[in-house]
């Protein structure tokens, strides 16, 4: 069952849901609890075995999908390997852009620039373009406007699992921010 369970992740390539998984290993008795505990008991042990063993990949999970990723520390020389650029450089606009969404999503564009206060056209490119923000629907409002949320990639990139993992902001936080971003705007504020 394991090794069935690897060389469909590898084979993929990308994130499988774990409930395909169960029911491409046994059509017939996916619906069989006791054989979906089976199956979640060698995801897990898949998923200890690659951290303890001396591998370059790892099985990760991104809420209740499941992917086979390189390990971080082997990035360097797989990027050689490839010739592909490095890591992307996320300046603070496009990290502050990255954040509204991650934490706000589904948002529009101008939901974003609402918040910043100023426009956010190069930032949410650049994290199209990066892969961490897809287009996850549209508003139903005129214009439908696009709405974007979060991807893999960000899961990824953040190291986390499921978009649970964020930190919370306190109020207490969230309006010092608030403060911060007024004053830096040039709009008095009272005290």
């Amino acid at each position: 069952m394991m090794a069935a369970l690897e060389a469909m992740l590898f084979s993929v390539g990308d994130a499988v849901e774990e409930k395909d998984l169960i029911q491409a290993l046994s059509p017939e008795e996916a619906e069989d609890k006791e054989y979906q505990n089976q199956v979640k008991e060698a995801i897990d042990a898949l998923i200890d075995a690659y951290q303890s063993e001396e591998r370059g990949i790892r099985l990760i999970r991104l809420d209740s999908r499941l992917q086979l990723c390189t390990k971080n520390e082997y990035y360097e020389p797989l990027t050689r390997l490839v010739n592909t650029p490095k890591k992307h450089t996320l300046t603070d606009v496009v990290l502050e852009t990255l954040s509204i969404i991650a934490y706000k999503q589904p948002v529009t564009r101008a939901e974003i620039e609402k918040i910043r206060g100023v426009s956010s056209d190069h930032a949410v490119n650049k994290l199209l373009e990066y892969n961490l923000i897809r287009e996850v629907g549209r508003l139903d409002a005129p214009g439908h406007p696009i709405l974007f949320g979060t991807t893999d990639d960000f899961l990824r990139s953040f190291g986390i699992s499921s978009m649970e993992e964020l930190p919370n902001i306190s109020p207490d936080q969230l309006a010092d921010f608030q403060k911060q971003a007024e004053e830096e705007a040039g709009i008095e504020v009272p005290v």
